[in-house]
């Protein structure tokens, strides 16, 4: 059986996505078939140009039109875009692969949810980082229990991408658009990141306190009839947590953290042992055991590491892109089989949970509990 694609979205995780899906036959031979079948934009000459870039025989400007062709859809555009086309697949019992955060609001990611739970289709939500292989084998030994007892979760992640108040506007800084900025944008990744590493019962969040700050109010546009916008969201975004385990955890991300161009860290302490990862060190994790005098760095990189034996031989390094491939292929796989899929949309759910706490927690000026 071959799996018809549809992709909504071209740019940034619409290409990333089309080359993992060109990849899938060449290293995952055991993936299932696809064709890349539709891309779906607004800008009718860009989208002709997209498609024939990235591999997909057809295009269209409304996605309503083509949702009937396709088996799954992939839904990588802007956050406020997730929401409707993602029920109607759903409804339509098409699977579904969203771009996180779920949706720019916590009630319409509930209306998400809800239409997974009623459908007969698959639904994920793109968790990447999950999909490291450092990650995974991190995720392997605290569910051993080598870190004993986890104690400490501090989990940030820092860019500097509009340091400059001279940067442009986009849509990622509009809180109708968006829904928040770095809290939605970086954070989620880390809490969802805390969330896999720990498990689903030790790792959901119970309690948050949490402050958001803006630092530039308004940017410059290209669009003639205006010179500057508002941003509308946060540029970073600090928490402090309490985890169902009696972990505590604090989680940082900005926008603004100059010197850190993609910086995405997460460190665990336990009653026998520590990791720390960081994505600029992406095939390594560092370790300490019981009776280790310090840190340990692992390269994660032989034969039976995860899914390292589908690509070079020992030592030589995978990178950022890999990732997508993984991921598509654990996600297509649940597709052509009709098996559940994790991180899925109640996982989406779980960390939009988290975000509204966050924001609650700043408007308030107070600790918010989370059911």
């Amino acid at each position: 059986m071959t799996l018809d694609i549809g992709v909504l979205g071209y740019r940034f995780m619409g290409k990333a996505h089309a080359n993992a899906l060109a990849r899938l036959p060449m290293f995952f031979p055991d993936a299932p078939d696809v064709n890349r079948h539709v891309l779906i934009g607004r800008d009718e000459t860009a989208l002709e140009s997209a498609a024939d870039q990235l591999g997909f025989s057809h295009t269209s400007t409304e996605w309503a039109d083509v949702i009937s062709e396709v088996d799954v859809l992939y839904n990588l555009g802007p956050n406020h875009v997730h929401v409707e086309p993602s029920i109607a697949a759903l409804d339509a019992d098409v699977s579904v692969f969203c771009e996180k955060p779920l949706a720019p609001t916590l009630s319409a990611a509930e209306r998400m949810a809800e239409a997974a739970r009623d459908s007969d289709a698959v639904a994920g939500i793109a968790f990447n980082y999950r999909y490291l292989p450092a990650v995974q084998y991190a995720r392997q030994r605290i569910m051993n229990g080598d870190l004993g007892e986890i104690h400490h979760v501090r989990a940030r992640y820092l860019q500097d991408w509009l340091v400059d108040p001279d940067a442009t506007w986009s849509w990622r800084l509009s809180e109708e658009m968006a829904g928040s900025g770095s809290l939605g944008d970086l954070g989620a990744h880390s809490i969802d990141l805390a969330r896999f590493l720990l498990g689903a019962e030790n790792g959901k969040i119970d309690r948050v306190s949490g402050q958001l700050r803006t630092f530039i109010d308004e940017r410059p546009v290209s669009a003639e009839n205006e010179r500057t916008r508002p941003v509308t969201v946060d540029d970073a975004y600090s928490a402090q947590v309490t985890f169902a385990s009696g972990a505590m955890g604090t989680f940082e991300a900005s926008r603004f953290a100059t010197g850190h161009e993609n910086n995405n860290t997460i460190e665990i302490n336990g009653s026998a042992g520590s990791l720390r990862f960081s994505l600029e060190r992406l095939n390594e994790l560092e370790l300490l055991e019981p009776g280790d005098r310090g840190f340990q760095t692992i390269m994660v990189t032989d034969p039976d590491d995860p899914y390292i034996d589908h690509w070079w031989p020992p030592g030589h390094t995978i990178g950022w892109e890999h990732t997508f491939v993984h991921e598509n292929y654990e996600f297509l796989k649940s597709v052509h089989n009709d098996t559940s899929y994790t991180p899925s949309f109640a996982d989406g759910l779980a960390v939009q949970r988290v975000l509204d706490a966050i924001e609650q927690s700043d408007e308030r000026g107070e600790w918010i509990e989370i059911e």
